[in-house]
């Protein structure tokens, strides 16, 4: 079982004790005896420990930096959700396919903002904007929010606060089964929590460093038995051999272990594998013995946002993907609704 996520290094910056939350945290790890540096912003974090790219690289993503969220100004997080609200950035899992790897670029260390009252204010800006139409906030765009809440209880705040709301509802997912001082957050129902899935052979060769899939399962149904609105995104669906095994077995798992009242109001999200060029030069620095397939002349290109293009599987291989998939979740969750594939 992977074990809840301790630092093995930790950066401060300068206002961060202007705040409770930089304050407590700075106490917390100082307790634990991890070492603690100061840095007047993380773009100014240099010279971690580490003797070649492998190792800083493997320090970088055990590195957290305590800081302050600047921008307040919302990034959309279509098909999912309205808006992109931002507690962290940056992962401690090891997910050879992840798009994080390239938007985090040089920096792959994990970032915790304190100055949450703030983040907070903007939402409500964003939920007055909208009223009365509802307007969801995805926590998980540029992170694994679940993976450092035990230590902060960032995550825990915004789903009370998004549970007194009239006009907003949080939704965020995770690979980690690490919920349970989550479970009496005061939710009312207005949160969904979500775990990312795949089968057995994906977990195993490209998801290291995160729970496996009974574990998020059984947090799964924990999280439904307090009450939470559940969903599942399977995520990057990746062909293998026996793949269509694979994925029904893992779909059966959930369906046995799942309590039957969750599965009244569930929804899946399903997004294929995909790749860009810059993100597979980053991937075979990083992890130059992964068995992740990444030849182009394999794929059909698209263009993606912001005008970079990416490789998803051609149109046949799309349709059954499509196919199959909806299958299983219709024969096995038939009151799950399918939110989108892409």
């Amino acid at each position: 079982m992977v074990k809840p996520f301790v630092p093995q290094l930790v950066y401060v910056e300068p206002k961060a004790l202007d705040y409770p939350l930089g304050q407590e945290l700075v106490t917390k790890f100082e307790n634990m005896g991890i070492e603690i540096r100061q840095t007047t912003s993380h773009n100014q974090i240099r010279n971690l420990p580490g003797d070649n790219h492998f190792q800083k690289y493997r320090v970088a993503k055990s590195t957290l930096v305590v800081g302050l969220r600047k921008t307040l100004k919302f990034d959309t997080s279509k098909p999912s959700a309205e808006y992109a609200i931002p507690f962290a950035t940056g992962c401690m899992g090891h997910c050879h396919y992840c798009y994080l790897q390239t938007t985090m670029g040089s920096k792959p260390y994990i970032r915790t903002y304190v100055n949450t009252e703030e983040i907070f204010e903007a939402a409500e800006a964003y939920m007055e904007e909208r009223a009365p139409e509802i307007t969801r906030f995805e926590a998980s765009c540029t992170s694994d929010i679940v993976g450092i809440d035990h230590l902060t209880h960032t995550l825990k705040r915004a789903i009370e606060f998004f549970g007194k709301t009239e006009h907003g509802q949080l939704r965020f997912v995770t690979k980690f089964a690490h919920v349970d001082h989550l479970l009496d957050a005061e939710h009312n129902g207005r949160t969904r929590f979500r775990f990312s899935i795949n089968d057995d052979y994906i977990i195993k060769y490209f998801e290291p460093g995160t729970s496996r899939l009974h574990e998020r399962i059984e947090a799964a149904a924990k999280v439904a038995k307090a009450g939470y609105p559940l969903g599942f995104i399977v995520a990057p669906i990746y062909l293998h051999e026996g793949w269509k095994t694979g994925y029904y077995e893992m779909f059966e798992k959930l369906e046995a272990m799942l309590p039957e009242k969750a599965k009244k109001d569930l929804t899946f999200e399903m997004i294929q594998h995909r790749f860009t060029k810059p993100a597979k030069r980053v991937i075979e620095k990083n992890y130059p013995m992964t068995k992740l397939e990444l030849d182009e002349s394999k794929r059909k290109w698209k263009w993606g946002r912001y005008g970079i293009g990416k490789y998803v599987y051609k149109d046949e291989e799309q349709a059954d993907i499509k196919t199959t998939l909806h299958g299983y979740i219709q024969e096995l969750f038939p009151a799950a609704k399918v939110e989108y594939f892409t």
